[in-house]
């Protein structure tokens, strides 16, 4: 039994070993082929669009992309122990990116309050049943259509700013352990939740969020389950079919962009664990006085601040 364990052990390493090895492989061909990937965003409904459309949903959750995306990880964190300005220039573009696609979709909250007004408006004031937007072509829907769509833009607050929120320090965190600890200490508990809590789960709801977002936009249905043999021959029969079905007769008819958020916000939760690795690490090794470098906060003007008290 021992030596059965010891082989399954050695198996184990021996693939992620192989695995690792491939993916400079697989990197250098998906960067010199990207028409056998790319190929469907210029849709003409060819053989060769549906075959590279079936490999990019393939390939957009197999093991191959998660070790692709392990090599690249690790290549930027072995060049930044070396050169610790690149690791702090690979931070910051993470982290830049974080805040401005957050503070960009932070005003999805105001536009979000202003139809929510316009739609009360309307019903209660004009008593109209739809709403009709545009100049020359109008963009004409009933009122719950926009009633429903107010859900898309909470979806975006939600999604879009989550790790805008995480740069920021605004999540709730439990540090009955964490506040009591020296500086370093903090850090390495910080890498390690990185490793064995972020990425992980980012990983394991990417897999299924995948195809769960791609099978409200194609038919024949795709599975995690599905080998690439049998996308291959799906390809054949492949069309756009996206779902445009509401909960009520007239309701919003884009829930499909609610999936496609969800990947783009566990995608963005991914990269973010990335960076705060990269960040934990370089504050614990140049110390305390790095803490908070570069990092860029929204800072509250004079007059701005939350008023958290009342006098009696």
């Amino acid at each position: 039994m021992e030596e059965d364990g010891a082989t399954g052990l050695f198996g184990w390493i021996l693939w992620i070993l192989e695995n690792l090895a491939l993916s400079f492989y697989n990197i250098g061909y998906a960067i010199t082929h990207p028409a056998s990937w790319l190929d469907w965003l210029t849709w003409n409904n060819t053989t060769e669009d549906k075959t590279s459309l079936m490999m990019f949903v393939y390939y957009g959750a197999s093991v191959e992309f998660f070790f692709a995306v392990i090599v690249t990880f690790l290549a930027i964190f072995i060049v930044g122990v070396w050169r610790n300005e690149f690791l702090w220039g690979v931070v910051r573009a993470l982290e830049g990116f974080a805040n401005t696609v957050g503070r960009f979709f932070a005003w999805a909250g105001l536009l979000m309050v202003l139809q929510q007004v316009i739609i009360v408006l309307m019903q209660r004031i004009f008593t109209r049943p739809d709403i009709s937007i545009g100049f020359g072509i109008p963009l004409q829907f009933d009122i719950s259509w926009f009633a429903e769509e107010l859900k898309l833009y909470n979806a975006m607050v939600v999604c879009l700013c989550l790790t805008y929120t995480f740069v920021q320090g605004g999540h709730v965190r439990v540090d009955l352990v964490y506040s009591a600890v020296k500086f370093r200490t903090k850090r390495a508990i910080d890498m390690f939740g990185s490793l064995v809590f972020m990425l992980p789960v980012a990983t394991l709801v990417w897999m299924y969020t995948w195809f769960f977002m791609w099978r409200s936009l194609i038919v024949p249905p795709v599975a995690p389950t599905d080998p690439i043999e049998r996308l291959a021959l799906k390809a054949r029969a492949v069309r756009w079919n996206v779902e445009t079905i509401g909960f009520s007769p007239n309701g919003f008819t884009g829930y499909f962009l609610f999936k496609i958020l969800m990947i783009v916000m566990v995608g963005m939760i991914f990269i973010h664990a990335w960076a705060f690795f990269y960040r934990s690490y370089l504050e614990w090794k140049e110390g305390p006085e790095s803490e908070g470098k570069y990092l860029d906060k929204d800072v509250l003007e004079q007059g701005e601040e939350p008023y958290d008290h009342a006098e009696f």
